[in-house]
């Protein structure tokens, strides 16, 4: 057995804060018990404290804030290489920038080099779960999971379905698509914490064919997403239309090949209107919120209170590589400037919850992750309010959880993530592990990758 506590300040959310006020909770003075890799205590300090054995290691964290692991809704691995990339739109973009760099996966150990690079910078960001685009290739997705795996990360990725408008060695069939998504199922979902999605790029590069392929095997595998783009960009809307003529709108595209449900979580949505939205909502599924990479490429500004107010799960999400930052707490600074374009300023609160339980949430993986209630799996950060001078002189003597909050999500970055802990272990620590050297049991955990 392996009880361990730890004493800081605390926070998480039961629920989303801008409509249960409630459901935000903060302990100035908290502690988290954790045994075996799972939370069994939440609370106050001097309450829970005497509760437990009096031989119990007790870790003080002072000046830093312990929160629920952060959750990235949509993220490519493959485009780590292209983050930066300038001057283009979506549609420009994926041919110049992001096509002839997931050429490369096709090779086992370039993907392994990416994948390990790729998980370590989630975790120095505080990214403990994520939804993940792999390439087309099955072999990027083998080396994602592998990665993952030996991380003990709670991961869901996919090999992406491409049969048409791609180039030559970036595309699959219909038969060879449905053979490695089955294969990657039943070697990978379940096995650990990770899990599957069906993975369409998008409808431009899907034939209908493909697409009906992929809700076949969704509806075949009840508990796996569905993981794809929607309504992201202009040009991109024009030119579904030309593909399916018949179809109703984009959303229904995807509707009339089964691809619509619970599970399905959409990256984008920035110019769906209120009745696709309504849609989405009735059906249960989810969108993930890009801001970083909507501006980069232009594509516009998503309302995030407009798809609230019509009912759909919303989480926030990096899109890396279009998107600048893995650092969700940069992910909540520009859902912020967004919300200030389009007259919807985003409540610090509540951007906490769209990069924690609403991302489990869209995930399907809310009963394990997302906060820190007893019983989850203990994914959780230690941040440090003083990580730089500048944080330090701005959060000296503020008395506001939510002005905290938006201090480190407009000045916060992965030099704020302290230490990163994954099912109650060290996963990565800024400094080195010297602070907790007291407890032989937390090393950071390595990778063969």
């Amino acid at each position: 057995m392996s009880l361990h506590a730890y004493r800081a300040a605390l926070f998480h959310t039961l629920d989303d804060p801008s409509v249960s006020p409630e459901a935000a909770v903060y302990h100035a003075d908290g502690l988290l018990v954790v045994e075996d890799g799972q939370v069994t205590a939440f609370g106050p300090h001097d309450d829970l404290r005497a509760t437990l054995p009096l031989d119990t290691p007790v870790t003080h964290f002072p000046g830093h804030l312990i929160t629920p692991g952060f959750i990235d809704a949509h993220i490519h691995f493959p485009q780590t290489d292209v983050m930066a990339a300038w001057g283009a739109r979506l549609l420009d973009w994926l041919e110049n920038h992001t096509f002839p760099t997931e050429q490369a996966f096709v090779d086992r150990a370039h993907a392994d080099s990416a994948a390990a690079f790729f998980l370590d910078q989630l975790l120095a960001n505080g990214t403990t779960s994520a939804l993940v685009f792999g390439s087309v290739h099955k072999t990027s997705v083998e080396a994602l999971f592998e990665a993952a795996l030996a991380r003990n990360m709670r991961l869901i990725g996919g090999k992406v379905l491409m049969d048409r408008n791609a180039p030559e060695g970036l595309t699959d069939t219909i038969e060879r698509g449905r053979e490695d998504t089955e294969a990657l199922i039943r070697a990978w979902h379940g096995r650990g914490r990770l899990g599957y999605a069906v993975t369409p790029r998008f409808a431009v590069t899907s034939s209908p064919g493909q697409l009906a392929m992929a809700g076949d095997i969704a509806a075949a595998h009840a508990d796996i997403l569905i993981h794809t783009h929607m309504s992201e960009n202009t040009e991109e809307i024009t030119r579904v239309a030309q593909l399916f003529p018949d179809a109703g709108d984009y959303l229904d595209v995807y509707a009339r090949y089964g691809l619509v449900g619970s599970r399905s979580v959409f990256a984008h949505c920035v110019h769906s209107d209120d009745d696709a939205l309504r849609r989405l909502a009735k059906a249960g599924a989810s969108v993930a919120f890009c801001p970083s990479s909507n501006l980069m490429l232009g594509s516009g500004l998503f309302r995030l209170k407009r798809a609230c107010a019509c009912g759909v799960n919303t989480a926030l999400a990096s899109d890396v590589g279009a998107g600048a930052s893995f650092s969700m707490l940069s992910m909540m600074g520009e859902a912020y400037k967004v919300g200030q374009l389009s007259g919807d300023a985003l409540d610090p609160l509540h951007g906490f919850y769209l990069a924690t339980l609403a991302g489990a949430r869209a995930l399907h993986i809310e009963d394990r992750v997302g906060n820190l209630e007893p019983g989850k799996e203990a994914d959780f950060l230690v941040l440090d309010l003083a990580a730089t001078p500048l944080l330090a002189r701005r959060t000296a003597g503020v008395a506001s959880l939510a002005e905290t909050l938006f201090i480190l999500s407009i000045l916060g970055d992965d030099r704020v993530v302290a230490h990163t802990f994954l099912a109650g272990r060290l996963a990565h620590s800024r400094n080195g592990v010297s602070g907790l050297a007291q407890d032989t049991a937390w090393q950071p955990i390595t990778s063969p990758c």
